[in-house]
This record gives structure tokens, C-alpha cells and sequence, in this order.
């Protein structure tokens, strides 16, 4: 099996190539950008598997992706290249436009060129899956669950983009025949996710004993997927879904952002204690714009149809990821040396340094 992951020095796609590459023996060609999120060294646990491959190539350069198809000559895409922070969308979209938006559609139509290309069972079996976000739904109330038939509500520029490359995704399907899937997942948290984000964050500043911003009231809850869950999750999918359908991947592990973060300070306080509680370091500072109230996946379909099941709880979860982080260092060290939590996607008058999303 010939699998193309864009996006493969992400958190996510770094984790579906190693579980490509190490668990179901696939060779896999990883492009990414290494924009600032990307990082080469998620994948050291694949370097110089012969089976493993990287170019380091913009998704919005069609001719680049017009080269790597027909060069590699893939069975499978697996397209997770996107801009995916929030608060950056609020500063500037700009990026989240061209990557999200542009990069999708050229990345869509290189693929459905090399598809038409195909003959015979390679033109049969080839799958396109595009992966997404539940933040395209928009925000629920204290009730409910987003499900696949669930309308369309973006709020920020960032889900806006996410929601225009889904319907992009699903267009190919209908007018060409494109055999393309997509997926949409919950937050995801786990090793090697680029600090700006809550969980990553919140472990670095309360070990450096720093304070832990909190928007608002703490109150958003989020559904919190494991990443090696979702990974799973991605390549039965692609193996066994049907073309033209969407997937919800949640965990079914529904928290609270102030809850998240107690969490854990408790982890780091039994793992590396200190004389004062490092929940002590929680500080609320000026909320979001447009900050969605809950999000909460129905993952119904994929546990019945495709018979996935997420493995991890939310504390064995996290309990894995304070430990991962502190065993290390070596990864996290330079992206926190170059990106220091400062917070995003307000003016920075707002607050004081920090961010959790």
C-alpha cells in the first residue's frame, strides 16, 4: 500500500505516518511545508526506513503535486495539511485561505487528474480522504452531539476555511466521481502537538511555573480524541468507508478548558511535585471573539459501521501526554525556544502573555 500524507510533520499527520510506516507496514510519502507548526523531528521514529519518504513541498504548488503523484504513484491520499490555530486566523486568514482553501482545491484537482490517469483496480481502489474539524458545525449548546448531518456553522476565519475545503472535498465526489471520504474529528491532544495549543501549553508554562491563562470563565468544553486514537481512526476510513461519506471521530471524552487544564496541574504535581499547587497559577483573561461554547462528537457511525473504538480515556490519556512531555525535552525545547506561549489572535493589550485555545 502507497500512501501520500500532506501535512506529515504535523501533530496529527506525524502520528498517522508513524502508525502507517511502523504498524501497518505501508510506505508512505510525507509532504509538508514546514511552515512553523511543521517539524521534522515528529518524524525521527521513521528516518531512513526505506519505507518512509519526505519532500518538503507546498500543497498550492500544482505542478509540485502533479510531480509527487506521478512520481510516487499513490494507492491513497491522505490530505491533513491545513493552518489550524484559531487564534492566528483571528490575527490574519490570509494563510488560512490560501492553505485551507487554495491547497485543497489544488491539491483535488492534481488528484483527480492521476485518478482519471489510473485503469483497472488501481482506478477502483484508490481513495482520497480529506480530513477535517468539528469546528466547522459551530457551537452546540449544553445538550446534543454533532453528528455527520449536522448543518454547516462556522464561526471563526479558521472553521470557515476548514468548512469552504470540506464542501470543496465533497464537490469533487459528486461532479467527477473523485472517490473522496472526509472526516471530521474533535480536539485532538497527545505527544509531539506544537505548544500554542491548551494541553501542550498548559504543561510547559505550569513546569516552568509560569501562569496559565484561561479565556473567560474556562467554561468551553471540548471533546478531547487521543491522537494515535484518531490515527486509527483515519486509515479505517480510508480502508473501509464509503467514498462520498463523512466520519465523525470524537472520544467521547467531553471536559471542560479549566477542568483540562486542573487536570493537569494534578498530573505534573504527582509527577514532579512542588511546594505550591500549580493550580495556583491559573489566571482568566479576556475571552476569544466568537469563542464557540461546547463542541461534542457522535462517533456513533464510525463505531458501528467501521467498528472503531477509541482506546483511551481522557485521564490515561493525559496522564501519557504529561509523561511524554517530560521525557522530552529534545523535541519540545527548540519550538518553545522559537514560540515562547505568547498569546495570539487579540491585540496584545488584552492580556498578559499566554494562550489556551
Amino acid at each position: 500500500m502507497r500512501v501520500i500524507v500532506t501535512g506529515g510533520a504535523g501533530f496529527i499527520g506525524s502520528a498517522l505516518v508513524r502508525y502507517l510506516v511502523l504498524d501497518k507496514g505501508y510506505e508512505v510519502l510525507t509532504i509538508d511545508a514546514l511552515t512553523y507548526a511543521g517539524c521534522e523531528a515528529s518524524l525521527k521514529a521513521v528516518e531512513g526506513k526505506a519505507s518512509h519518504h519526505f519532500l518538503q513541498a507546498n500543497i498550492c504548488d500544482r505542478t509540485g503535486m502533479d510531480t509527487a503523484l506521478a512520481g510516487f504513484r499513490p494507492d491513497r491520499i491522505m490530505h491533513l495539511a491545513a493552518e489550524s490555530h484559531v487564534d492566528r486566523s483571528i490575527t490574519s486568514g490570509a494563510d488560512f485561505i490560501q492553505t485551507n482553501i487554495v491547497g485543497t482545491f489544488t491539491l483535488l484537482e492534481a488528484a483527480r487528474v492521476y485518478w482519471e490517469s489510473l485503469g483497472g483496480a488501481a482506478k477502483a481502489d484508490f481513495r482520497f480522504l480529506h480530513v477535517s474539524t468539528d469546528e466547522v458545525y459551530g457551537s452546540l449548546g449544553g445538550e446534543g452531539l454533532f453528528e455527520e448531518s449536522t448543518p454547516y456553522d462556522p464561526s471563526s476565519p479558521y472553521s470557515a476555511s476548514k468548512a469552504a475545503s470540506d464542501h470543496l472535498a465533497k464537490a469533487w465526489a459528486r461532479t467527477y466521481g473523485l472517490p473522496v471520504l472526509v472526516s471530521n474529528c474533535s480536539n485532538n491532544y497527545g505527544p509531539y502537538h506544537f505548544p500554542e495549543k491548551l494541553i501542550p501549553l498548559t504543561i510547559l508554562n505550569a513546569l516552568a511555573g509560569r501562569a496559565l491563562p484561561v479565556y473567560g470563565t474556562g467554561d468551553n468544553v471540548r471533546d478531547w480524541l487521543y491522537v494515535d486514537d484518531h490515527a486509527r481512526a483515519l486509515d479505517l476510513i480510508i480502508e473501509k468507508g464509503v467514498p462520498g461519506e463523512t466520519y465523525n471521530v470524537g472520544g467521547r471524552n467531553e471536559r471542560r478548558n479549566i477542568d483540562v487544564v486542573r487536570r493537569i496541574c494534578g498530573v505534573l504535581d504527582e509527577l514532579v511535585p512542588v511546594a505550591t499547587p500549580r493550580e495556583r497559577l491559573i489566571e482568566f483573561v479576556t475571552d476569544r471573539p466568537g469563542h464557540d461554547a461546547r463542541y461534542a462528537i457522535d462517533a456513533t457511525r464510525l463505531e458501528t459501521e467501521l467498528g472503531w473504538r477509541a482506546e483511551e480515556v481522557f485521564n490515561s490519556g493525559i496522564e501519557k501526554t504529561v509523561r511524554w512531555y517530560l521525557e522530552n525535552e529534545w523535541w519540545w525545547r527548540p519550538l518553545r525556544d522559537r514560540y515562547d506561549g505568547q498569546r495570539l489572535g487579540l491585540n496584545a493589550a488584552a492580556s498578559p502573555a499566554g494562550v489556551v485555545a
